[in-house]
């Protein structure tokens, strides 16, 4: 019995002691939040779309005569400069036919010179009794003739001229060069297809579609700055990374595709060789023909914008919404537009106005209407923002 009683004057005593220490603390004050000014600042705006890599130029290399490849001259893969001799073809038949056709012209040039003597000869014994003009007739017509199969053994033999020149097939472009389809000792002819391909490396074009829309909202923004001109291309390889050069948008596609309602735009992008690289290596360019890479479309200028940091966007099944500091230090949800924004700032073009103050840190305590504790972003509790004097808690 003693020991209960003991047991119960005990709990007493600390009931006795824990209530007035209870009834220290008062109701908790409003929440500290970090706050924000809208206001205009300058912000590179940004568009992503899905674009492929397209060479420039590309070029079939196909025989222009039949005959033996010989030799090929040409390192599979690697990179050509324009005028490098990739093919030798057999010579020797084009060169004797050459060589008859060379022999014709000495003949029909003989033929001719002996016809002009002949002519002369006629028209000088035209004035004495000798001289008869139907001669001269004759002499005249045949020269006339010989001077016209000249002219054909001539247009001959500049043929056999051309295609034995076609017997060495030269690069028309520079660019790196695929693999061959017929190796030495085969015949080719001109019906035999490509023998290889060349394909121009810098620049290169990027090629993306984009919605009608977009395009008309880029064009108005970029409208006093020059339009399409006042942006430039950046690539982003399927790895992730960056392509370093920056390019520009070159053409727009004068017809929108009736199934996607999209319109063609093309960039040309530089390709340099990688820092180290040699143009005869594999890989030696960041930018590989038939490619699909990400296009950032930005401005070259930043624009001023209303801005506000992106933690203070919230979103909903209605949309984006932000919490307004009101003269009474409540927080006031506001639904908002946002445009085209960055990873650090949100673009806002309707909701809000320069100069609110919208919560941007802390904002997980925050309740429609109620009163909060609004400081600067990053400043200690308890001031308004600009470091004026703090503005009371409630009315």
């Amino acid at each position: 019995m003693r020991l209960r009683l003991t047991a119960a004057a005990a709990t007493i005593l600390l009931c006795g002691v824990a209530l007035p220490a209870v009834a220290q603390f008062g109701p908790p004050g409003p929440p500290a939040v970090g706050v924000a000014t809208v206001q205009r600042r300058p912000v590179t705006e940004t568009s992503e779309f899905v674009g492929r890599v397209q060479a420039i130029d590309r070029v079939d290399i196909v025989a222009r005569v039949t005959a033996f490849i010989q030799e090929r001259l040409f390192t599979e893969g690697s990179e050509v400069q324009q005028g490098d001799l990739l093919y030798r073809l057999e010579r020797l038949p084009f060169e004797a036919d050459l060589q008859a056709k060379q022999a014709t012209v000495a003949q029909m040039g003989a033929l001719l010179r002996n016809a002009t003597i002949t002519l002369n000869r006629a028209q000088s014994l035209l004035s004495t009794p000798a001289g008869q003009r139907s001669v001269v007739d004759d002499a005249q017509a045949q020269q006339a003739s010989f001077a016209a199969q000249l002219m054909a053994a001539q247009a001959q033999l500049r043929a056999s001229q051309i295609n034995l020149d076609y017997t060495e097939i030269h690069a028309p472009i520079a660019g790196k060069i695929a693999r061959t389809t017929l190796t030495t000792g085969n015949v080719v002819t001109p019906a035999s297809g490509p023998l290889t391909t060349i394909v121009s490396q810098d620049p290169m074009y990027v090629s993306f579609p984009i919605p009608v829309r977009t395009e008309l909202e880029l064009l108005r923004r970029y409208a006093d700055k020059g339009g399409f001109a006042a942006t430039a291309i950046h690539l982003r390889l399927p790895d992730g990374t960056l392509h370093k050069e920056p390019g520009r948008i070159d053409y727009a596609d004068p017809t929108v595709a009736p199934n996607t309602d999209t319109i063609l735009l093309r960039g040309r992008v530089p390709n340099p060789l990688r820092p180290g690289a040699r143009p005869g290596e594999p890989g030696n360019r960041q930018l590989v023909d038939g490619e699909f890479v990400s296009v950032l479309l930005e401005g070259v200028e930043p624009l001023q914008q209303l801005a506000i940091p992106r933690s203070a966007v919230l979103s909903d099944q209605q949309g984006s919404y932000v919490y307004v500091v009101d003269a009474d230090n409540k927080a006031q949800l506001r639904r908002i537009t946002l445009g085209q924004s960055t990873p650090a700032l949100a673009v806002v073009t309707g909701g809000l106005t320069e100069g609110e103050q919208v919560i941007a840190d802390n904002i997980q305590r925050v309740r429609p209407g109620a009163v909060v504790n609004p400081a600067p972003v990053g400043a200690p509790p308890g001031g308004p923002p600009g470091g004026g004097p703090a503005a009371p808690a409630g009315k």
